[in-house]
């Protein structure tokens, strides 16, 4: 399983977001809802990698200090060609590009064998899941009980997830 570095979103939007897993569950389509494990939660990821190793975990403290960002939801995207994931966009901002870089740099690193093409300065497009597995023919249904409001809120904690274990471990707390 894949190791990541995410950023968590502040409770405020943390709800409004599972507000929408929520809903795409009651209509019956994929969600992230359907996800029961306590560390499922929404997050933007920041690095990805088949292993991050925790002695990373020292090293982003300066890093840390520059949370918490403004972060700002807006429209609906989606990934795949077969089988789709939809997320909600995530603004970039400066500051957010910039922890990115910041992040990418410092933890390349320590991922083996590397950071995953996709989640690299240039490549990486900030985004909370809302679903994956979509099939394409449903892809009008989900839009359709996605909220058409920008969600704005903050990005105010760092996690190191490690995909092997299934545990996630809160930076800087």
């Amino acid at each position: 399983m894949a190791h990541s570095l995410e950023l968590l979103v502040d409770d405020a939007t943390d709800a409004a977001v599972r507000r929408e897993w929520a809903a795409l569950a009651d209509t019956g389509l994929p969600s992230q809802a359907r996800h029961r494990s306590p560390t499922n939660r929404p997050h933007v990821t920041v690095a990805v990698s088949d292993h991050i190793a925790a002695d990373v975990d020292p090293l982003l403290a300066d890093v840390i200090g520059d949370l918490p960002l403004e972060c700002r939801l807006g429209a609906p995207v989606v990934f795949g060609r077969r089988s789709l994931t939809l997320a909600r966009l995530v603004l970039p901002s400066v500051p957010l590009l910039g922890f990115h870089d910041h992040v990418s740099a410092i933890c390349a690193p320590h991922q083996t064998p590397g950071p995953f093409p996709h989640s690299l300065p240039g490549r990486w497009t900030p985004h909370v899941t809302l679903c994956r597995r979509l099939a394409p023919t449903d892809l009008p249904a989900a839009l359709a009980v996605i909220e058409a409001v920008e969600l704005v809120g903050v990005l105010d904690r760092l996690r190191r997830w490690d995909g092997d274990a299934r545990v996630d471990t809160i930076l800087g707390a």
